[in-house]
């Protein structure tokens, strides 16, 4: 008799545990399920923009390439596309009555949600990122331009196995992105400046990376000169503006704050032109193309070892058997890394994405 009290009391135990269980899971409504399903959903998008942040914040890594390995480039190309002027006029009028059906459809057309929060993600890691990097570059240039030589080396090296540049088009190709990079980066930022038409310039063109996996839109800024500027002043800028929120002067914020639009002016541009362009080039001539800008990451690495030179001049060194060897060592880690990423990834193959 004792036994059968006791399974009774464990059976109704456990009835009530169940029933319990099944009472807390039936009181969530379908609506609050689809709530924590799309929280879910649009933290996994900010998290995935973070990681694409982190890459372009970086020479040699292509925030287009993590894209790519997250499932959602063919997602990020085809909001890029939808936008244009006829739909960014259509949200701009929807705060006036009867235009707001409008404004909603062309958010849904370009797929808005999904674009401000990755958007927000790429722009943590960016302020984050490119903070670390400028600290490095003004205080341990050897190893900051070494690592990215490794970067930019073993990219090039990965990209190249994968064009074909065998007919006298597509040498020719190569040769012009070889030469125009050499003769260029390292002495760009002498030769055009940092006005304000060089910033919207410099956004407009890094932008176009954004549709080219294997492609670093901070080295697009490494071969115009403009990187070290901008990383500069975006650090600089986030700190008028935790100033200002504190009750610091307004001119530090006004004065950074206007590259960093013209910046992002240049970019939004770029969304229009830049990018449409090398599309454009992609769809008549893709492997000359692909030949081109390839041959373009290789002819950049002339710049990592003049910044560096450049560098250890303002700081009143020189090249030392010592300096040369933490840069190679530098290099072979950053080299590493990004051979690393394609054999886990197998994304050498940038024709693929596009």
């Amino acid at each position: 008799m004792s036994k059968e009290r006791d399974g009774s009391r464990a059976a109704s135990e456990t009835s009530d545990v169940g029933t319990s269980r099944g009472g807390t899971e039936a009181s969530r409504s379908p609506a609050e399920t689809s709530h924590q399903v799309a929280t879910s959903s649009w933290l996994v998008v900010y998290l995935k923009g973070v990681c694409m942040g982190a890459a372009d914040a970086v020479p040699g890594v292509s925030g287009g390439t993590i894209a790519l390995v997250t499932g959602i480039y063919e997602r990020l190309i085809a909001a890029i596309t939808a936008v244009s002027p006829a739909r960014i006029r259509a949200v701009l009028l929807g705060i006036l009555p009867g235009h707001r059906d409008d404004a909603a459809d062309a958010l849904r057309a370009v797929d808005a949600g999904f674009l401000v929060v990755l958007g927000a993600g790429i722009a943590t890691a960016i302020v984050t990122v490119t903070r670390i990097v400028h600290t490095g570059i003004e205080t341990m240039p050897v190893l900051t331009f070494g690592f990215f030589f490794g970067l930019i080396a073993a990219s090039a090296w990965v990209l190249f196995s994968e064009v074909a540049v065998d007919t006298p088009a597509r040498a020719a190709a190569a040769v012009a992105g070889f030469v125009f990079a050499f003769v260029v980066s390292g002495r760009a930022a002498a030769t055009l400046g940092d006005g304000l038409p060089v910033t919207v310039l410099a956004g407009a063109i890094s932008v176009s990376a954004m549709i080219l996996p294997g492609i670093s839109g901070s080295l697009l800024l490494v071969i115009l000169g403009q990187y070290e500027y901008m990383t500069g002043t975006l650090s600089a800028f986030v700190d008028a503006l935790l100033a200002t929120v504190t009750g610091g002067p307004l001119a530090p914020l006004r004065e950074h704050g206007i590259v960093v639009v013209a910046f992002i002016t240049g970019a939004f541009v770029g969304l229009f032109t830049v990018a449409h362009a090398v599309r454009w080039a992609l769809t008549r001539a893709r492997t000359a193309t692909l030949a081109f800008l390839v041959a373009l990451i290789v002819g950049a690495l002339r710049a990592p070892v003049v910044r560096t030179g450049e560098q250890l001049t303002e700081l009143g060194r020189t090249w030392t058997p010592t300096a040369v060897a933490a840069f190679v060592a530098a290099a072979v880690v950053g080299a590493v890394l990004v051979v690393l990423l394609e054999h886990y990834t197998g994304i050498a193959d940038i024709d693929g994405g596009i």
